[in-house]
């Protein structure tokens, strides 16, 4: 490996022989950039490396060398090359672009980007746009205990390093991982004795559950500045607009890996990415994000300023700020709506008509048999909308913030708010070594936060709490609370599920709604992954693996 600090960063590079690169400069654009895109590979390969990533401490060129390769027919593809063909497929755009228009075009032309070494604040900018799909590198799978020639893997912010902190700030990141990594022993025996393995299951089940649970109970050591890999596929359009905002992300981080996204994107789809740099166009609209976000935060601090919690929340907290509470009418009348061939308004005085044993005769035909979580009524749910303010830990926000078909707004990451200690640290007498590096992130923040502001929560630990709004329409929230409180989840995300389900039927009394999300888990699981995992082996056994 090679650790250098180069015109956008520090990233380390991959060392490959000589044969490795031969095969891997026909499928990837670059070799030792972290970003990079794939090519002259079928969509389901794509996919399938994509999927593996998110559960692998490995790269994804040394993924696809050591588990893909061998099991592809790559003979015909000696003479690929990744990067050749670039300037005959910007032509062939150019003229489609000026017989068809560029947007219409730009949604139907896609590309799967590795997002390597990103750290923990540049996934929430990557993910935030909703016409794209990613998968992130999981804590739950892969351990941050190892180093790579000597170093952790956290981001280091060039200026940072190079102002007179960069020493206290690679000391203490060093001893937030240190912490993390001899912890995660020392809760995974804890776990060993307290869940001892059952008869029926193998002893790779076992072991996976209760490392699983050992990285759950330590993850909010780690720092945001962690390092994960992300894997994108989106189309032109989808891009483009990613890069827009990332250009004008008051984050150093985000607009130098911006610059190297839109070098590889150029690779493979350079006319679709034609604008992003135009002075008169992209420079534009990212200028136009970056005064709305200044001038919106010197309103705010004017507005506001000296203003604080007169009694600060010290638990994670889930409220459910608005919802319509002639709802359930509404969702009820939308259900009929495509049956009928009478306006809308009078759809919905039939049902305000209706005794409760009429509607819910009508819920239930619309909902049907649901055989599990997949299984999703239509467009009706679509009609009522919950709007949530949140106040969980970082690492609960991670996986939350994932879903793209809703609204999420979420505030500055700090310290402010305290943290969460897992009850089992506690159980496990490892509540000083927990505590100990909760205060260290809190000191290295406020550090940082008078010169580096915006780098300031690199330091912070997922442990911490971050106040966000998630809006989401009833179809949307069914998904997300059916799926965020299932047992193998973190226990987290979990309660914040569960709180939505318990607040949607008491608080908004949509009854019929809540009663809809059949699949809502509100048990208390010991082993969170064991049936999972389970099931994980079901499948290999059953494919004779």
């Amino acid at each position: 490996m090679v650790h250098r600090v180069n015109p956008v960063g520090y990233y380390t590079v991959e060392s490959f022989t000589g044969a490795e690169e031969d095969i891997l400069r026909r499928y990837f654009t670059n070799l030792d950039q972290p970003v990079f895109a794939l090519v002259n590979l079928p969509e389901v390969v794509k996919g399938a490396l994509f999927a593996r990533y998110s559960r692998s401490a490995k790269s994804l060129r040394r993924l696809f060398l050591d588990e893909f390769v061998d099991e592809l027919d790559i003979s015909g593809d000696a003479t690929l090359d990744a990067t050749m063909g670039v300037k005959r497929a910007e032509t062939l755009y150019e003229r489609v672009f000026l017989e068809y228009g560029d947007d219409s075009v730009a949604q139907l032309g896609g590309v799967h980007l590795a997002c390597e070494q990103a750290s923990n604040l540049l996934t929430k900018i990557l993910e935030r746009g909703r016409l794209m799909s990613y998968l992130e590198q999981s804590t739950r799978y892969v351990a941050y205990d190892s180093r790579s020639d000597g170093r952790y893997r956290y981001y280091r912010d060039p200026d940072v390093l190079m102002s007179s902190l960069g020493t206290r700030y690679v000391g203490d990141m060093d001893r937030l991982f240190d912490s993390y990594a001899d912890l995660v022993p020392r809760m995974a025996e804890f776990f060993r004795a307290r869940y001892p393995k059952a008869p029926q299951d193998s002893d790779m089940v076992w072991r996976q559950a209760i490392r699983a649970k050992a990285f759950d109970a330590v993850r909010g050591i780690l720092p945001a500045a962690a390092l994960s890999n992300v894997g994108i596929y989106g189309s032109g359009q989808g891009y483009e607009q990613l890069l827009l905002r990332m250009r004008a992300h008051p984050l150093p981080e985000a607009r130098d890996y911006a610059d190297m996204m839109l070098l590889e994107l150029r690779k493979v789809i350079p006319s679709f990415l034609s604008r992003v740099d135009r002075v008169d166009r992209g420079q534009q609209w990212s200028q136009y994000l970056d005064d709305t976000r200044i001038n919106s935060s010197a309103v705010s601090a004017q507005l506001f300023s000296g203003d604080i919690d007169e009694e600060p929340i010290t638990t994670t907290h889930v409220r459910l700020l608005d919802f319509d509470p002639d709802g359930e009418d509404k969702l009820i009348a939308a259900m009929l709506y495509e049956s009928v061939d009478v306006p809308e308004e009078r759809v919905l005085a039939k049902v305000r008509a209706m005794g409760a044993d009429q509607k819910r005769a009508v819920a239930d035909a619309y909902i049907g048999d649901r055989r599990n979580r997949r299984h999703k009524p239509g467009r009706a749910f679509e009609r009522i909308d919950y709007r949530f303010d949140i106040l969980s830990d970082y690492g609960a926000f991670r996986d939350l913030q994932r879903h793209r078909l809703l609204t999420v707004e979420w505030q500055p990451l700090s310290p402010m708010h305290g943290y969460v200690l897992p009850d089992a640290v506690v159980e496990a007498n490892c509540t000083d070594a927990f505590e100990g590096a909760m205060e260290r992130s809190a000191e290295l923040y406020d550090a940082l936060a008078d010169r580096f502001v915006d780098q300031a929560p690199y330091a912070v630990s997922l442990a911490y709490r971050i106040r966000y709004v998630m809006q989401m329409n009833a179809r949307e929230a069914m998904h997300l609370i059916e799926l965020r409180s299932a047992s193998a989840g973190h226990p987290e995300y979990r309660f914040v599920a569960q709180e939505m389900h318990r607040l949607i039927a008491e608080q908004a009394g949509h009854r019929i709604v809540a009663d809809a999300m059949r699949f809502v888990d509100h048990t208390d699981p010991d082993l969170e992954r064991l049936d999972a995992e389970r099931r994980a082996e079901q499948r290999r056994l059953a494919q004779g693996g």
